[in-house]
């Protein structure tokens, strides 16, 4: 019989304590839609979704035809899944981990190095840097979503600093200050509002962080895709390590506005109902599909690339040429698709569906 190569997953949730709490959470939310035994803790934060290998979060297989347990078991052991390209270029791993976050307070203020500088650190301290890659990220805002990213325009980091002798504080951001000030008390990190872009994405809207970028998100939902890795290069809102001389020395300086930290999807030239957001590193793309609830069924795009599809709103069925019962899909399914499958999704009921989907195009 030939191996499933579309399946659905049941992904690790991660309990940070900087998470929102309970059903507040859209990874909760997600969670409590798409498995009905799922018992959410009204009092307990629901800070990240997995979706991947990540040996944190190795993300658990749905389907009893499949004698691996977990998602990177089975990649293990299924290597042609990844695609041609990807299997040869990342070595027979999943070179990407797919997210949902729900922000309640800031994550620390932090760059990521280049591949690079990543080996050097990893041979220095390990203890730091536990791994040898680069750490790109891209957020797509889900609720209104706040962050940090880039330092802005020098004009209006010395308007703030002017502003900032004459006592006006509360006039420029006064009430973000003072929050982060709650949340980290003393912590020079809260500061960084009137050095980096503030930016509040709508959702949809996406802000792209390539290596050496200072960045932290504040508070609300997005899906996110990154490579994988742990390198993280802390600078502020943080207990943890802050590495001063590696933060200093690998920054990216280079002043931009706000506007011009968005990083803006491009629409598909076949697909009328789908947006790519491809930035300009290997590791991963995202892409976004908003199809109308009129529309009965709809065909996802065949790649020559693993990739998983989550499901933001819908109730649909999906079935491949290789499998032999439909997969009902429901808000917060997961799916896994091996490279070159093409799946059909019936609409169960005509409402709007709202999927993303991360992948590599090499």
């Amino acid at each position: 019989m030939a191996v499933p190569q579309v399946f659905p997953l049941s992904c690790a949730v991660q309990q940070y304590a900087w998470g929102k709490m309970g059903s507040n959470s859209e990874v909760a939310r997600l969670l409590a839609s798409s498995d009905p035994l799922a018992q959410i803790a009204e009092d307990k934060p629901y800070a990240e979704l997995w979706m991947g290998t990540h040996p944190r979060g190795d993300a658990k297989i749905l389907d009893n035809r499949i004698s691996q347990k977990t998602l990177g078991q089975w990649i293990a052991e299924n290597q042609d899944s990844l695609g041609s390209k990807v299997k040869d270029t990342f070595n027979g791993n999943l070179p990407f981990l797919f997210k949902v976050l729900s922000v309640e307070t800031a994550l620390s203020i932090q760059a990521h190095p280049n591949k690079e500088l990543a080996e050097k650190l990893h041979l220095q301290a390990p203890q730091h840097y536990p791994d040898a890659n680069h750490k790109p990220e891209m957020a797509i805002a889900l609720t209104p979503f706040q962050g940090l990213c880039g330092f802005r325009p020098v004009e209006e980091i010395v308007t703030f600093l002017n502003m900032a002798a004459g006592n006006n504080m509360e006039d420029i951001f006064g009430e973000l200050l003072m929050q982060l000030h709650q949340q980290y008390p003393g912590d020079v990190g809260c500061f960084a509002i009137y050095f980096l872009n503030l930016l509040t994405l709508k959702p949809g809207e996406a802000m792209f962080l390539e290596a050496n970028m200072p960045h932290a998100y504040l508070k609300g939902d997005c899906v996110e895709c990154m490579a994988c890795s742990d390198n993280t290069v802390r600078a502020g809102l943080t207990p943890k390590f802050i590495d001063v001389p590696t933060l200093c020395e690998m920054l990216s300086y280079t002043p931009s506005s706000s506007k011009d930290r968005l990083f803006l999807p491009t629409r598909s030239q076949e697909d009328p109902y789908l947006s790519i957001y491809d930035p300009p590193v290997p590791d991963f793309t995202i892409m976004k599909m908003e199809v109308p609830g009129s529309v009965t069924e709809y065909k996802v795009l065949a790649l020559d690339s693993a990739s998983i599809l989550l499901m933001v709103q819908g109730t649909v069925t999906a079935s491949t040429p290789t499998a032999q019962t439909p997969i009902p899909l429901q808000r917060g399914s997961v799916l896994f698709t091996g490279a070159n499958e093409s799946v059909s999704l019936k609409l169960t009921e005509p409402k709007n569906l709202l999927i993303f989907r991360a992948c590599c195009l090499l």
